[in-house]
């Protein structure tokens, strides 16, 4: 039987996609294939690295993908998870479920480092919690 697969799609690939990514597989215990991407690929957001690592995710490797490598392929599930991505991208080709989360973009936060980490903070929390919920609701853990 082969898993589940979900691409989260966002603006830059930069935080909220990136995120998303690391979370499913983590909290799935490897029971779905995630992957992410941009409609405008930007380098992963530092913020981004530090926020996944001190839930002990390392994404310090990860790139900033394009949408359009991903088109020819099957998903069940294309996540947007930015309203800008959701407006690029109004129809998924080979999907079996399209669905869309809109969250804050955590690399428009303003202030300090602190202040700035807080909202990384608030929105990986958001995403795991919405995708532990979506998991259980999908029957895929």
């Amino acid at each position: 039987m082969t898993k589940p697969r979900i691409l989260f799609l966002c603006t830059g690939n930069s935080c909220r996609s990136q995120i998303a990514e690391v979370l499913a597989r983590s909290v799935s215990k490897g029971q779905v294939e995630a992957f992410s991407a941009a409609v405008r690929p930007q380098p992963v957001h530092p913020l981004a690295v530090r926020a996944m690592a001190e839930v002990g995710m390392d994404i310090s490797g990860h790139a900033s993908k394009s949408v359009e490598q991903f088109l020819n392929d099957r998903f069940d599930f294309v996540i947007t998870v930015c309203d800008r991505a959701k407006e690029a991208c109004p129809s998924w080709p080979h999907v079996r479920e399209q669905l869309h989360w809109s969250t804050d973009d955590p690399a428009a936060a303003v202030g300090s480092d602190d202040e700035r980490m807080k909202v990384f903070r608030s929105v990986r929390d958001a995403i795991r919690q919405r995708m532990s919920l979506f998991l259980l609701a999908n029957k895929l853990v």
